[in-house]
């Protein structure tokens, strides 16, 4: 999906600019008048989440439980995933579970993508994802540009393995939810846990928080890293 996830019937979406320099104003600083945090994360844009960057980058892995998400309309759109590359590189290899709200309920579909190629959707009938799954992901470089992307659902007890070839510069490394129509559902809160990258801890490479907005709008807010591996996400806005 790099910085989009494409839904199947429009795969020709262009991709945008994701990382922002500048981190954005603060909220009000009243808390007699509100509970808002003081302070929010990067601007992430259509990425929330946590993005590790350096070089050399060969791994990275999550687990999260597949929200209970609401459509506030046929345009919603997200994915949790994990990937390398993406973050200020022009190539993502990436594996996740996409909620579309296009046919007006959330549909949930499982995908792998190694940008700029178009997204993999995978079978929803052998490889289906409901709310309340527990899904793991991961995404491994092997040598000779060959990438294993890794994608399990251990409530319904599959899992789907796929190695593939991409030239990439391996400079980041990120677990994140993205909608590439700026427009997230309900998803409440999604909780990320066991994020590694290189076989250590998400948090010991000091990555870069994100929080997604559109329109001056923050769609979500990240959280800090517990124990160097878990976050949330929770839903403030469409």
């Amino acid at each position: 999906m790099r910085r989009f996830l494409i839904r199947a019937a429009s795969l020709a979406a262009s991709a945008t600019a994701v990382a922002a320099s500048v981190a954005p104003a603060t909220a009000a600083a009243s808390t007699a008048l509100s509970f808002k945090p003081l302070a929010y994360n990067i601007n992430g844009y259509n990425w929330g989440g946590y993005a590790a960057t350096g070089s050399g980058f060969t791994s990275v892995s999550a687990t999260w439980t597949e929200a209970n998400a609401s459509c506030n309309s046929t345009n919603d759109l997200y994915a949790p995933w994990v990937g390398i590359d993406g973050y200020g590189s022009s190539s993502v290899e990436q594996t996740g579970v996409a909620t579309d709200c296009s046919s007006g309920s959330p549909v949930h579909q499982a995908w792998y993508e190694m940008y700029p190629k178009a997204p993999v959707y995978l079978s929803t009938g052998s490889y289906p994802v409901s709310a309340g799954n527990v899904i793991h992901a991961s995404v491994t470089y092997i040598g000779s540009r060959k990438y294993t992307l890794k994608l399990s659902n251990t409530t319904r007890g599959w899992t789907y393995t796929t190695t593939q070839t991409i030239s990439a510069s391996r400079t980041s490394a990120e677990v994140i939810i993205e909608s590439p129509t700026g427009s997230y559902p309900n998803f409440g809160t999604l909780n990320f846990s066991a994020a590694t990258v290189n076989g250590q801890s998400l948090g010991s490479f000091g990555p870069t928080a994100l929080d997604p907005s559109s329109g001056g709008t923050y769609e979500a807010r990240t959280s800090a890293l517990s124990g160097g591996t878990s976050f949330s996400e929770t839903y403030l806005h469409q």
